[in-house]
């Protein structure tokens, strides 16, 4: 996404609120200039007990948002970056009002002074995190949860078709693959991004841990899990891909204390007989012992934080090399699945979070002008169709959803290639050229001259269906710009190239 696409996208929100400046459905054009110049919104989705909040906390890498069944779980709570900590609740009916909080045993304890969920919009917690630098993250209420009313307001909040509060992107926690998970992403894809057929979203196959019954190797048996997940055909057209996480050992890690590291290191510094047998199960672990020196009430703690599995893991971690805090928190980050999620993100959805803030707002401002026509109008409607027509990014974005879908008559092998090349692996040229981070510019030349000689003659083929050459002509788009760098580094590239649907 060039900047002057989303420039121009600001400029026309700024001139359509001059438009409409003495007209209510002014608050509703100014929604939408906000959601083009705040960060990116990423959501987190899931049903009850996915472990939307404990994923929260580990993004954020401190305990705010609250993991139990109380009224702050039941409400849609936005986190964004502040100077200074500070809750604001919003009302269905009413002014909003600065929320009391507090600290206990290291999390945030929020008092909703006497509200009760079905009275509340949603929660603004503005809190002075690096985390939340490029990003606003969002907790949901649990999809499909006994409570009707519950459901239904996390639903409709994602669902909502170009809605200027909705978010841009979204992380779908899942425990197994359900129906009711494959009818929520389906619901997503339709209403988000103006209705288009698109891929901004990730499925965590979240508390991962528990797949292999806590055994250290439970990870690597989420991640066989997980890829079946990925392969099947109708998630591949709903999600980016499937990856398993164990939320909790990834909130440990990032909020580790030094007395938990001296109590692991204790379980660790046991005898192997004595230490297998203390791990064998949960209720084992807690039950009184002269084993070791740690009262029942500490051991249950540690259980509460990191699970039957993260004990297990500090304790091998720590007799392998980990003697620090530091040294073990960065061990089992590495180990929780946290760090591929968020590179994850880094890479699809902060790369092109200007894309997906102009697609996921000009259709809703489009509609807007098109209810309410006045002189003047016209013209910001020809203003966003030319953003449409003429924005390579968004055409890679229609194609990436569309490639995944098998909307092509291509050969696999080629429709694969073509996912790549429009950034279904990442933005990166090199990623998107398949070659490895340490390839020199010339082979980055060389090879993007090489794939441009392929898809012009695809193109041009009279065996190719009208479809398919749409989708050549943007991967070709894709493999001129990479073909305009300098050692991997885009130089300059204009969006204002009319290609074929």
């Amino acid at each position: 996404m060039t900047e002057a696409a989303l420039a121009d996208a600001r400029r026309i929100a700024q001139q359509a609120l001059e438009l409409y400046a003495d007209d209510p459905v002014a608050e509703v054009i100014r929604a939408f200039d906000r959601r083009l110049q705040s960060p990116l919104r990423l959501a987190l989705a899931g049903m009850v007990k996915a472990g939307k909040s404990t994923l929260l906390n580990a993004m954020l890498g401190e305990s705010i948002a609250a993991t139990d069944a109380g009224e702050c779980t039941r409400v849609v709570t936005w986190y964004r970056r502040a100077s200074t900590p500070g809750i604001v609740l919003y009302p269905h009916e009413g002014a909003p009002r600065r929320l009391r909080f507090q600290r206990d045993g290291g999390r945030v304890v929020i008092d909703l002074d006497g509200a009760t969920a079905d009275e509340v919009a949603w929660i603004d917690v503005g809190w002075p995190s690096e985390s939340l630098r490029s990003l606003i993250l969002i907790d949901t209420p649990g999809i499909a949860s006994l409570s009707t009313e519950v459901s239904a307001r996390a639903t409709d909040f994602l669902t909502r078709k170009s809605a200027a509060s909705a978010p841009d992107a979204v992380i779908y926690l899942m425990r197994h693959l359900h129906s009711s998970d494959r009818h929520f992403l389906e619901s997503f894809r339709d209403a988000a991004l103006g209705g288009a057929l698109t891929v901004n979203a990730v499925a965590v196959l979240s508390r991962a841990d528990e797949i292999g019954s806590a055994r250290i190797d439970s990870l690597l048996s989420a991640g066989q899990v997980a890829r079946r997940y990925a392969d099947d055909g109708d998630l591949h057209a709903l999600v980016l891909d499937v990856i398993p996480v164990a939320g909790l050992v990834a909130e440990t890690a990032r909020t580790l204390r030094e007395n938990e590291f001296q109590a692991l290191t204790l379980i660790a510094g046991l005898d192997r007989a004595t230490r297998e047998k203390m791990l064998l199960s949960a209720d084992r672990f807690a039950r009184p012992t002269d084993a070791i020196d740690l009262t029942e009430a500490a051991r249950r703690d540690l259980l509460a934080r990191f699970g039957l599995y993260g004990i297990r893991l500090s304790a091998a971690l720590i007799r392998g090399g980990a003697i620090t805090s530091t040294a073990l928190a960065e061990g089992l980050l590495e180990r929780s699945g946290l760090n591929t999620l968020q590179a994850m993100v880094r890479d699809h959805f902060r790369a092109r979070a200007g894309t997906l803030k102009v697609y996921g707002s000009l259709p809703g401002l489009e509609a807007v002008l098109r209810e309410n026509p006045r002189p003047g109008s016209d013209a910001l409607l020809a203003e966003i169709e030319r953003i449409f027509a003429t924005t390579h990014s968004l055409r890679e974005l229609g194609a990436l959803s569309r490639t995944r879908a098998g909307g092509y008559a291509l050969s696999p092998e080629l429709l694969q290639e073509a996912e790549r090349i429009v950034g279904g692996s990442g933005a990166a040229p090199r990623v998107r050229l398949g070659l490895d981070e340490s390839a020199d510019a010339a082979t980055v030349r060389d090879r993007a001259d090489e794939l441009l000689t392929r898809w012009r003659g695809i193109a041009e083929s009279p065996l190719t269906e009208r479809g398919a050459v749409g989708l050549c002509h943007t991967v070709i788009r894709s493999l001129e710009q990479v073909a305009s760098t300098d050692g991997g580094v885009v130089l300059t590239m204009a969006d204002d190239v009319v290609l074929p649907r």
